[in-house]
């Protein structure tokens, strides 16, 4: 438990810790980095921290003990996918007229809030923020030292982002905001004017390899060293990548790429985009099919630009350089805005199985 749990980012880490020291923590916080490079958790972890009871410390640093009755509540929120289906689930049982006005929130402490994208728009909205108003200003920590408001995505509605604002202007005593993103100036620069920011920076795929080997031992090393360089540097992403998913929708994305640059003989591609079909799981199905597609198209990029060092899908290297002989980018960029097309055409309700054929189809000779 503690803070050495965390991976990667340790300069960062520390002057947070710093400032819980002090007794300065922000009351302004914007948490930066990839998907998946650990900020949802840095945030909790940081919130166990400040509130410890047992006053945990390691380095002569604030730390959480992990045990006590604040440390464990906070980290009931860990779960934030489990956490926000329940949330939603909740949400759905209620009657028409009450669902409209309820908002998503998460809280399995009294004074750490946590505030996801509100389905089905996937925003946070004014609804939600005129919540943590009313917690910051009339409901002061009761439970712990300091109160912890946690957005989990940048991606706000005009009228929560405003509203949002006032609060960060002025904000009570003992109160926290923290915002979590990948991209900072999907903030308003009003919004980041006032509050501190912290960037987490992509790991080394050596050192993520690393702890694939401890936390993943039922991969061999080559599957480690694919799922290192496919997370792109975020500890997150390579713990949790569903790697055999991911294989199955290469090969069919493979299929698609070299249907369209060799003689094509489409027999076998319809075949395979025949099982892309409606609901649920055809949607996820044909997201990940577009994802691994990207990254096959990205790495012929890298291939055609001469630093095939740098490609993602280490196990095909030789093939993708087969395939990146006498390719162009501007075949690259009309490929990809094919696949662009494909993830707009979903939201359309477009036929799956008939788009991914269009794709491939319409692609330019080589």
């Amino acid at each position: 438990m503690g803070f050495e749990s965390f991976h990667g980012n340790a300069a960062t880490v520390r002057r947070l810790r710093e400032c819980a020291r002090s007794g300065h923590f922000p009351q302004g916080l914007i948490l930066a980095g990839p998907k998946g490079a650990g900020k949802y958790a840095l945030a909790l972890m940081l919130a166990q921290a400040v509130n410890c009871l047992e006053n945990a410390e390691s380095d002569g640093l604030p730390d959480f003990c992990g045990h006590c009755a604040n440390c464990t509540r906070i980290a009931e929120a860990r779960n934030l996918e489990e956490r926000l289906a329940e949330a939603v689930a909740a949400r759905d049982d209620m009657r028409d007229a009450d669902k409209r006005e309820t908002r998503i929130l998460i809280q399995t402490h009294p004074d750490v809030l946590i505030i996801p994208p509100d389905p089905p728009q996937l925003m946070i909205k004014l609804g939600q923020v005129r919540e943590v108003i009313h917690a910051a200003f009339y409901r002061p920590p009761v439970e712990a030292r300091r109160a912890f408001f946690i957005f989990t995505c940048s991606a706000f509605m005009k009228e929560a982002a405003n509203s949002l604002l006032k609060i960060l202007e002025e904000p009570p005593r003992g109160t926290s905001l923290v915002l979590l993103t990948e991209n900072p100036h999907e903030l308003l620069p009003t919004i980041r004017s006032r509050a501190m920011l912290y960037r987490l920076g992509a790991l080394p795929a050596a050192e993520i390899e690393k702890l694939l080997a401890e936390r993943r031992p039922e991969l061999k090393a080559p599957q480690r060293a694919l799922a290192a360089r496919l997370a792109e540097g975020a500890v997150g992403r390579a713990l949790n990548l569903d790697l055999e998913a991911y294989l199955a929708s290469r090969k069919d994305a493979l299929l698609v790429l070299k249907t369209t640059l060799r003689d094509p003989d489409y027999s076998e591609l319809f075949r395979a985009t025949e099982t892309y079909r409606g609901g649920a799981d055809g949607q996820e199905k044909t997201i990940n099919l577009l994802r691994a597609l990207g990254s096959l198209l990205e790495d012929l990029l890298l291939v055609v630009a001469g630093t095939p060092d740098l490609i993602r899908n280490l196990d095909l290297r030789a093939e993708l350089e087969r395939m990146g002989q006498g390719l162009t980018v501007d075949w690259i960029e009309a490929a990809s805005r094919a696949v662009v097309q494909v993830e707009q055409g979903m939201r359309r309700n477009l036929l799956r199985s008939l788009s991914l054929d269009a794709m491939a189809v319409s692609l330019p000779e080589r």
